[in-house]
């Protein structure tokens, strides 16, 4: 994108192309946190499921992620990447709206839970497939950290007060009902990447090899890749032990620790505020410790505060307070975590391969959470709740060992990476 210098200088949220996308993105991500609350709480409250069942649930939504690799690779020779994203957002407001509709026939079942989270997360993972190469037409590489910071605010302030006011939909409306907002908030979305005008980037009109050979050559990438692999690594090993506590938190809350929907929403919102401070602090941290330090001290935040959840005890107010506490550490550390990261991983991958590179993260990355959030509810049903919440806290913060010999714990800022650094778009890494 060619700007003048008076552009250079100006805030990258006074863009008006940047801030539409913005806006649909927070809409979508405000309506995300109704869906990630109901979900669970039909098949916990209405269809009475157990453990093991939550968690299947869980690692339905994440599951589509395992053919991140072949969608990616099939994205990066696809010109117009904003019609795609228009097409996932189309393609999960249709999933979710089935909800409302069967529970007002009274045909909600376990199997349309299940069919629901597997489209919207397909929809999700053709959504972060196609984003990257429609997002640099929007940001420039010397805007990365401000550009990942903003849409993380947004993310984060959706987790401030999205929760609570999920839990209030869900208590006043009921969870399928409620579900038709998140619905709707993926139709404005749509609407809005509609309107955003960016230059189609060019792609290889006669791509060499076939689509499991591209697709292959895209995962060598990431694997032999000096910041790319020991990124994915910490980011999968951190993934799958937080998708143990991400399949057993609601249920957790709501049998174990006895609150209704709408606590559990108000301690989660209160405890995201720690992601909203993160957000901003992400980058004066990265400043004024470096980049890899921050990367590293958000990896361990992001999953010990876990470990403090079975502590949770004695009257309402209390267990709300201990949730909320939780939840505000771990938020915070994820943002000091993928900030920096998510600017590393932009500067360092290549431009002509970047969707299938973010597909080959999200396979490994994304497609470990599945399987974290089945072992979440084997382990919950065969050893408890409590003791599989400690478990799973002290093997995501081990994960920061992956980095301590890679090259991205001495990196200071972006002027210290040693491998070149055409215009890309982040891959999200949390």
């Amino acid at each position: 994108m060619t700007v003048g210098d008076g552009s250079r200088a100006r805030p990258l949220w006074r863009d008006r192309r940047f801030a539409t996308y913005w806006v649909g993105q927070g809409v979508s991500q405000f309506g995300d946190r109704i869906t990630e609350l109901a979900l669970p709480l039909i098949a916990v409250t209405t269809l009475h499921a157990e453990a093991r069942t939550v968690g299947l649930l869980t690692a339905a939504v994440w599951a589509p992620n395992l053919v991140s690799l072949f969608i990616g690779t099939w994205v990066d020779h696809h010109e117009r990447k904003r019609r795609l994203l228009v097409l996932a957002d189309l393609l999960r407001a249709a999933a979710l709206v089935t909800l409302p509709l069967a529970h007002w026939f009274g045909l909600v079942t376990l199997p349309q839970l299940f069919a629901v989270a597997l489209v919207a997360g397909l929809g999700q993972v053709l959504y972060q497939t196609s984003y990257p190469s429609f997002f640099v037409g929007l940001v420039r590489r010397d805007q990365y950290v401000e550009a990942t910071s903003l849409l993380s605010a947004t993310r984060s302030a959706s987790f401030v007060a999205g929760p609570a006011v999920a839990g209030g939909l869900i208590q006043a409306l009921t969870a399928p009902v409620a579900t038709v907002v998140d619905a709707a908030s993926f139709l404005v979305s749509a609407v809005l990447i509609g309107r955003v005008r960016v230059a189609d980037l060019p792609v290889d009109p006669a791509p060499s090899g076939g689509l499991l050979r591209r697709a292959r050559d895209g995962m060598a990438l990431v694997v032999r890749h000096p910041y790319l692999r020991p990124s994915l690594l910490c980011a999968t090993t951190v993934n799958f032990f937080n998708l143990m506590v991400g399949a057993l938190l609601v249920l957790f809350a709501s049998r174990e620790l006895g609150l209704s929907a709408g606590l559990i929403g108000l301690a989660l919102g209160v405890g995201a505020t720690g992601g909203l401070l993160g957000t901003v602090a992400a980058g004066r941290l990265s400043r004024r410790f470096g980049m890899g330090r921050t990367i590293i001290a958000g990896a361990v935040l992001f999953s010990a505060p876990f470990a403090g959840l079975p502590l949770a005890g004695g009257p309402v107010w209390s267990r709300v307070a201990v949730l909320a506490l939780v939840e505000f550490v771990s938020a915070f550390g994820v943002m000091c975590f993928d900030v920096p990261l998510n600017a590393v991983m932009a500067a360092v991958t290549p431009d002509p391969v970047r969707s299938r590179v973010t597909g080959a993260f999200a396979t490994v990355n994304y497609g470990i959470r599945p399987l974290g959030a089945v072992v979440g509810g084997l382990l919950g049903d065969a050893i408890g709740v409590r003791l599989t919440l400690v478990v799973a806290a002290v093997g995501g913060t081990l994960a920061f060992a992956w980095l301590l010999r890679s090259p991205i714990a001495t990196t200071r800022g972006m002027d210290d990476l040693d491998v070149p650094a055409p215009a890309t778009a982040p891959a999200a890494a949390g």
